[in-house]
């Protein structure tokens, strides 16, 4: 896994392709993160994705943060990040 803690949240930062790559990483991951109603904090620069997770209702993390980031591995991986 390519996350790193820092506090209570886990952090990735992410390195698609190009452009439209990158876009189409978040378009999946926003469908994930509806799935679960567990929603990322995502920044886009070009070709680079910062992800941070945490569960901001319950001060920290949770199962969610883990199984969202999980799911955004598989994600990334299909896409060559």
């Amino acid at each position: 896994m390519s996350w790193t803690r820092e506090g209570e949240t886990l952090r990735r930062t992410i390195q698609a392709p190009d452009f439209p790559t990158a876009i189409r990483i978040v378009d999946e991951i926003a469908v994930k993160a509806e799935e679960l109603n567990h929603h990322p904090d995502i920044d886009i620069r070009w070709r680079t994705l910062h992800l941070l997770l945490t569960t901001h209702d319950k001060g920290g993390l949770t199962e969610l943060d883990y199984t969202l980031a999980d799911q955004i591995d598989d994600i990334a991986a299909k896409h060559g990040a």
